[in-house]
């Protein structure tokens, strides 16, 4: 059997223990050694070679020549996989035992991913992308309602379910292995089905390297997108902050050393209640420009039509490679693949790099969740609001150049660092209704949105630089510690910041997408391996209830229920203190347990009896290479029914009632033993283990690996 623990269920003492040895005691060197040699090289590379930022540029020109096509059918393959696995039959098993509930609320879930998510992203090309492919649409003529169409089209493209079915799938299968396998959060634990007990091995090593990686440049790439604009709205803000290198240097050190304080407050604090606050003011900027645009009904009427251009020709989209269009002349091949490489290359290669960061940390918070939960969460929600955050603020700026006919937004959009500019140029010419301009200068307000604007990027660039670090530090440590050094955390934050400083000044946001685009390469292949290795699984999880059903008619009646019908009655209509539960598991079903124990053992099995002190007896047989048997009995409290109680005012504890609950291996099965006779209850594990017996008979559950049982709640 693998003994293995996630996050989260070791111990308090026994993890604070295992997490202050030394200084160097968390890390797992070879993961983290072999990370920082192909980091510390590629940054190297970028300082020391006298031309990096061609480097780069020829890199993701062979990619987009000669792997484009691997990239598109990848991402196609993941999205049509994630959406089977939520409509299919699994959709209903949760990622963890059975009887888990949610880890958070939906408000505090969608908040975090979302932030981690997309973030600074969407505040960048809210404006910038739209524009740019209205005015350098791939084919096609510039500045016509074709053009502005499209647009819209590529933009929800490149932001819309692709973007979260890549985050998602690799989310899901962290989740699934690890929450209800009892594998450790870890990318290695994707492979399990594939190669077994060597993801503890070097494989395992290289696979969490390759996200270290990934996950590094993907985050670098986006703090070098966010630095930039914090730059250029302080620019806007006060003049007499230069747009430069120097004042961008500073920004990354100062909202890393802000990341850094926020990872180190932990999830629940920082994390999470900054991504909170970043859902609070994205909403109320968005519909600030919405409402207050005088644009509502064009954008409403927009948003429908975007939505169903885009639903409509979504299968197209997913495998265009604009082959026909770039065989007519080398020419337009020569635009067409710069337009792929620079756009929808780019963003799949970023994607999947950030998939290892986002799909973790989304799994660490999904515990509980069904995977149709899980799925539509992640594939709609999030993508849902990107859509509409995306039409206000792109189709906004297109009618501002076509209707409006501001050409200094189009002018400032194709001058130097136009991208980062966009957003800043379109609130200068944001068209406050008369309304409010009666009450408050323009000025005022396009000074208002500015400066929010600002902040709201400030704190992107904070939850993903801390969520990555967070994520990095995981990936690189031991997996049975609990609570890493603080600097592990700090170092993480600290070299992605400095990974964006070198490549921005060498060669600036091409150098980062590029290296971006490199570093996912590999990673896309542990991606759809292991969604092969989750669809092994979950067949054969799935299963379990099928064929422990046909299992009943081999087991012989049990004699739970002796006694006669009276004493069934007294158990339905009483409620039992814990102090009862507990009496009861001493005397009872520790006995039966013991008396089992010794019959397996003269049969030549191998029987653990474990005892915790919280009211949770748990007997497991070792099967070898098959799943083990797993009968556990926890001292389990629920509230006492309305009718039951005298008074509103009943003393908490008066309130509650325990329960003999009785957990198999995929969770609670949802009845209580409390009052059973210790023949009751053999007869009951002997039940039980007919059934696994003849499951694991019947169904090819492992054949050359096992998991974990699962985690305790």
């Amino acid at each position: 059997m693998v003994a293995t623990n996630i996050k989260g269920n070791l111990p308090e003492k026994e993890a604070e223990e295992k997490s202050t040895k030394g200084l160097f005691s968390a890390l797992h060197l070879p993961v983290f050694i072999s990370a920082n040699i192909i980091i510390f090289g590629i940054i190297a590379l970028a300082i020391l070679h006298p031309d990096a930022p061609k480097f780069f540029a020829d890199v993701l020109s062979w990619i987009t020549e000669n792997l484009g096509w691997y990239y598109l059918l990848a991402v196609g393959v993941i999205l049509i996989a994630f959406i089977f696995i939520a409509l299919s039959r699994y959709g209903t098993i949760k990622l963890g035992p059975d009887h888990s509930e949610a880890a958070y609320s939906d408000k505090s879930w969608f908040a975090m991913l979302f932030s981690t998510g997309m973030g600074i992203g969407i505040m960048f090309f809210g404006v910038a992308e739209p524009l740019l492919h209205y005015l350098a649409p791939p084919i096609g003529e510039p500045e016509t309602i074709a053009a502005a169409k499209a647009a819209m089209n590529i933009t929800f493209f490149h932001w819309g379910i692709h973007a979260w079915a890549i985050y998602g799938v690799v989310g899901l299968i962290l989740a699934y292995f690890s929450f209800r396998m009892n594998l450790p959060l870890a990318v290695r634990s994707a492979l399990y089905p594939m190669i077994g007990d060597r993801i503890y091995g070097r494989w395992g090593d290289a696979i969490d390297t390759f996200a270290v990686i990934g996950t590094v440049f993907g985050v670098a790439t986006t703090l070098g997108f966010g630095v930039m604009q914090i730059n250029t709205g302080l620019n806007v803000l006060f003049p007499s902050i230069p747009v430069a290198s120097t004042t961008q240097i500073i920004l990354i050190i100062v909202t890393t050393a802000c990341a850094t304080l926020s990872v180190s407050m932990g999830l629940d604090k920082g994390i999470k209640i900054l991504s909170e606050l970043n859902l609070v003011l994205a909403f109320a900027l968005v519909l600030f420009v919405f409402l207050f645009g005088g644009k509502v009904l064009f954008l409403l009427q927009a948003l429908m039509q975007n939505i169903g251009q885009y639903f409509s020709g979504i299968f197209d989209s997913t495998f265009n490679m604009y082959s026909y269009e770039a065989a007519a002349s080398a020419t337009e091949k020569s635009k067409i693949d710069s337009w792929l490489g620079g756009w929808t290359i780019a963003y799949w290669g970023w994607w999947i790099a950030w998939s290892p960061f986002v799909g973790m940390f989304i799994a660490k918070i999904s515990r509980g969740r069904t995977i149709r939960n899980f799925v539509g969460g992640v594939l709609l929600i999030p993508a849902g609001f990107t859509f509409f955050w995306m039409t206000t603020f792109g189709n906004s700026a297109i009618d501002l150049i076509a209707n409006d006919g501001i050409v200094e937004l189009k002018e400032t959009l194709l001058g130097p660092d136009g991208s980062s500019k966009a957003l800043f140029a379109f609130i200068s010419h944001f068209p406050v209704a008369e309304s409010i301009q009666s009450v408050i200068p323009a000025e005022w307000i396009r000074g208002a949105i500015s400066f929010f604007a600002v902040v709201m990027v400030a704190v992107f660039f904070i939850t993903s630089a801390d969520s990555g670090a967070l994520v990095m530090d995981m990936l690189s440590s031991k997996k049975e510690v609990e609570v890493t050094p603080l600097w592990q955390r700090i170092y993480w934050g600290s070299i992605t910041g400095v990974i964006a400083i070198v490549l921005l000044l060498n060669g600036g946001l091409g150098t980062l997408q590029a290296a971006s685009t490199m570093t996912a390469l590999p990673f896309s292949v542990v991606i759809l391996v292991s969604i092969y290795g989750l669809l092994k699984a979950l067949r054969m999880d799935f299963g379990k209830t099928d064929i422990r059903s046909k299992a009943s008619m081999y087991v012989q009646p049990s004699t739970r229920d002796s006694g006669g019908w009276q004493k069934r009655l007294r158990n339905v209509t009483i409620y039992p203190r814990r102090d009862n539960v507990l009496k009861f598991m001493d005397h009872v079903v520790i006995p039966a347990f013991e008396e089992v124990k010794a019959e397996l053992e003269k049969q030549g099995l191998d029987v653990v009896i474990n005892t915790e002190e919280d009211g949770d007896i748990r007997l497991e047989v070792d099967h070898g290479d098959n799943a083990n048997f797993v009968y556990r009995v926890k001292a389990k409290h629920y509230l006492k029914p309305s009718f039951t109680l005298l008074d509103e005012e009943s003393a908490q504890e008066d309130q509650k009632y325990f329960r003999a609950e009785v957990y198999l291996d995929d969770g609670s099965k949802g009845y209580d033993i409390m009052g059973y006779t210790k023949e009751n209850i053999m007869n009951d594990i002997v039940d039980q283990y007919t059934s696994h017996h003849y499951f694991i008979q019947n169904y090819e559950m492992r054949s050359d690996y096992e998991f974990g049982s699962n985690p305790n709640e």
